[in-house]
């Protein structure tokens, strides 16, 4: 294995992980904030959009990003002469005490998943790409298909460590008719699941009470099958929106458009710590929790998301890292790195 450049940042990879944030937070505020049933028309139009383009697949995308930020991590301290197993497990455990604080205010929360997963992942590094992405896709599919959600990002993250294998991240110039045709077939896969699985979408406004056995039943398969359905085609939608943002970014004014996105994705963990925190705060301050509906939860995520991106912004203009980025970092060095840039200062001097 060729090592990854040793400091460069492949900032794909912070975008993406920035456009994944965006869909995880919508997905889990209602659970933070008790958020009833939704039973007006428009709450309903609005769960229904989740279900069938953001649940399950910004979690896909964020696994699958976990697993090339562990190739990276490895193979960059590899390089250095590192004891990058050590450093690994060092970095996981940390990670795992923050996701178990984490599960007492959100029991949703998905850093110890990635712990417990990325330890058993660890072997995976040494085997073949070939075996890596054979093993991730079939696992994929029988986890997806089964609805066993708790266990895909296991294969998610050795897709991961096979992409980083591939150095698909760093060779997107050259693979760009590759990358357009496997966007097109992730589309028209997607497309067609979609509409596979609006063929089960249940009854908006239905009286339970008035049923018979047999509508009860037809009801009940349809909410189940609409969502299994989901899941089921979440990993062709969230390979579509990848392929898709990759795309995007190789042209001048989407990627100048998009740009806020790289700076909340090199703060992920902070970002993400961050969401459940401040849904957390407002519910509170305001008694928002277990009064609100489904679409006000979304005017709540945009407040959030205006509000992180800013300070991301302002944060990477002064600081290299952030803040609970420093901290897993210290954490896993055992030492204190620098967090201050003071580039600019040595250059006007």
């Amino acid at each position: 294995m060729q090592p990854i450049e040793l400091n460069k940042r492949i900032d794909t990879l912070d975008y993406l992980r920035g456009f994944a944030l965006l869909g995880i937070i919508l997905v889990n505020i209602p659970a933070l904030l008790w958020i009833k049933t939704p039973d007006t028309s428009i709450d309903i139009a609005y769960n229904r959009f989740l279900i069938l383009f953001v649940e399950g697949k910004f979690f896909s995308i964020f696994s699958f990003l976990f697993g090339v930020g562990f190739y990276i991590f490895i193979s960059r301290a590899m390089a250095k002469n590192n004891n990058a197993y050590l450093l690994f497990i060092r970095r996981i455990i940390i990670l795992l005490l923050i996701g178990l604080v984490h599960f007492y205010f959100q029991p949703g929360e998905a850093l110890t998943v990635y712990a417990i997963f990325g330890l058993i992942a660890l072997p995976f590094y040494k085997v073949r790409k070939e075996i890596n992405i054979t093993l991730g896709l079939i696992l994929l599919a029988i986890t997806a298909y089964y609805g066993i959600k708790i266990a895909m990002p296991f294969p998610l993250i050795l897709l991961g460590l096979a992409a980083g294998q591939y150095r698909i991240f760093e060779k997107i110039h050259d693979n760009r008719k590759s990358i357009l045709t496997f966007t097109v077939i992730m589309f028209m896969i997607s497309i067609g699941g979609l509409l596979y699985q609006w063929h089960y979408v249940p009854e908006a406004m239905v009286n339970i009470d008035n049923m018979t056995t047999d509508e009860m039943t037809e009801h009940m398969t349809n909410i189940e099958k609409f969502s299994l359905i989901g899941l089921q085609f979440s990993p062709f939608v969230s390979a579509f929106y990848v392929g898709l943002l990759m795309l995007l970014l190789k042209l001048p004014l989407c990627q100048a458009l998009l740009s806020p996105l790289k700076d909340y994705g090199q703060m992920a963990l902070t970002n993400y710590l961050g969401q459940t925190a401040l849904i957390l705060l407002i519910g509170n301050t305001f008694d928002l929790i277990g009064n609100i509906r489904f679409i006000q939860s979304l005017w709540i995520c945009i407040s959030i998301y205006m509000f992180q991106l800013l300070f991301s912004k302002i944060w990477l203009k002064y600081f290299k890292f952030g803040p609970l980025e420093w901290l897993w970092r210290m954490g896993t060095y055992w030492t204190v790195p620098s967090l201050l840039k003071t580039s600019d200062f040595k250059e006007r001097s």
